[in-house]
């Protein structure tokens, strides 16, 4: 179990506009994802140190769209004006989950211009829409080199989380520690006024800290 990466929902400008504004502050160039066709949903991606990224995501005007929790979880948070959606944790299981959520993975997938094809299996987007502050979890399937963090070389270091909710109620939702996924990512853990979730995220860059 480990943190995988932090999906940020495009603002109302739009994916390309949203994402330029987050790779200029980071002083690195963010790298066309691709279009998730069962989600109804498409990404840019900013690879990471340690083996994490940010995904910047928008909503296509497609009917998966509408009914892929992950589409809807996009949509709404756009709609509210675009900001951090959500952060993922890496398994190498999926069952437990499936059996404590009562319910199976979903499959994700993304094709590269080449031909190859990234593949995933997904859940815990339903728990994410219902409180924002627990992650999401995947099991990455098929080739490990086509992992969004090997784009290319990053000393971009997600250092820091600042997250709306508790560690206790994470920890239960993830039936471990929430710091054993975190590891040298620090938690920040806040009060919520209002929803639960991701207040900001912060960086080690060239430039120094930089939070968003």
């Amino acid at each position: 179990m480990r943190m995988d990466h932090v999906s940020y929902a495009c603002e109302r400008d739009g994916l390309l506009a949203t994402t330029e504004r987050i790779s200029a502050a980071l002083g690195v160039d963010a790298v066309r994802g691709g279009v998730h066709p069962r989600f109804g949903t498409r990404n840019m991606i900013i690879p990471l140190a340690d083996n994490k990224y940010l995904e910047v995501v928008e909503v296509l005007d497609h009917p998966a769209s509408d009914k892929a929790p992950f589409g809807q979880a996009v949509r709404a948070r756009s709609a509210a004006g675009g900001g951090w959606m959500g952060w993922c944790v890496a398994v190498d299981d999926l069952a437990p989950f499936e059996d404590r959520l009562g319910r199976s993975a979903v499959p994700g997938n993304r094709k590269f211009p080449d031909g190859r094809e990234l593949v995933w299996q997904q859940i815990g987007i339903l728990g994410l829409i219902a409180d924002p502050q627990v992650p999401y979890l995947l099991k990455w399937e098929g080739d490990p080199s086509l992992h969004p963090s090997r784009i290319y070389e990053s000393d971009v270091k997600m250092s820091s989380l600042t997250i709306a909710g508790s560690a206790e109620r994470v920890t239960e939702w993830l039936g471990e520690p929430v710091e054993k996924p975190l590891e040298d990512v620090a938690v920040q853990w806040m009060a919520p006024h209002g929803t639960p979730g991701i207040m900001s995220v912060t960086f080690e860059t060239a430039s120094g800290a930089v939070t968003i």
